[in-house]
């Protein structure tokens, strides 16, 4: 499951992140109302968890743009604002949910999924890609054509979620490092660079026929070269 934060402050956006992860949510991060809207324009989401206090665009705006365009992706709306009209005025701009900052994890995280239930969300367990299957809970990545498995680590099985999600594009070091380090890791290309290495080895020890290009002065994508 695909899930938009949009959220100003980096370091609750950073930790979001990190507890949708752990969830096995799929996680993209936007800290102003302009990218925010224009990733949940351009990007398919099962929730977008929306700031209302924004540089650029506003959470009112965007959802009421949102709205007016049809796009009807749940919205659960987290803003410090805690008065009733701003309640109001986000429901009436086509919020899903309203929850005001602090909040408690526990509680964040059974609105996502009452939100996703009532879209019928179902999330998986697996993916694949290529000749390749994904174990999400065990970690384990298998070879469809040889049965061979392996085991990731935590980071590398970070990796390989956002390369087989986002198999059509190319995946830049510096998205790479804000979506499985976060924005406060001191975290570097040479870390990229290394944990891409690693899933490299691991492709080859299962005998998968999948490659991690590296596109010149872009970044990475997952291919299958079936030849």
């Amino acid at each position: 499951m695909r899930v938009l934060v949009v959220e100003d402050e980096k370091r609750l956006a950073s930790a979001l992140a990190h507890i949708l992860n752990e969830q096995k949510y799929m996680v993209d991060i936007a800290n102003n109302g302009n990218d925010g809207y224009y990733m949940a324009s351009n990007e398919s989401y099962d929730i977008i968890v929306l700031d209302v206090m924004l540089p650029g665009k506003d959470g009112f705006e965007i959802l009421r743009a949102l709205r007016k365009n049809k796009n009807n992706t749940p919205v659960l709306m987290l803003t410090a604002r805690s008065d009733t009209l701003d309640k109001i005025t986000g429901l009436d701009s086509g919020a899903d949910d309203y929850m005001t900052k602090p909040f408690e994890t526990d509680e964040l995280l059974a609105r996502i999924r009452a939100l996703t239930r009532r879209k019928g969300e179902i999330i998986l367990d697996e993916m694949e890609f290529g000749d390749l299957i994904f174990n999400i809970s065990s970690l384990i990545l298998k070879c469809k054509t040889t049965d061979k498995t392996v085991r990731l680590s935590y980071k590398e099985a970070e990796l390989l979620k956002l390369l087989i999600s986002n198999n059509k594009i190319s995946i830049s070091k510096e998205d790479l490092i804000i979506k499985v380090w976060g924005y406060d890791s001191d975290a570097s290309d040479n870390n990229v660079e290394a944990y891409i290495s690693f899933l490299r080895r691991k492709f080859n020890y299962i005998e998968s026929k999948c490659e991690i290009s590296s596109i010149k002065k872009i970044g990475y994508r997952i291919e299958y070269k079936d030849a």
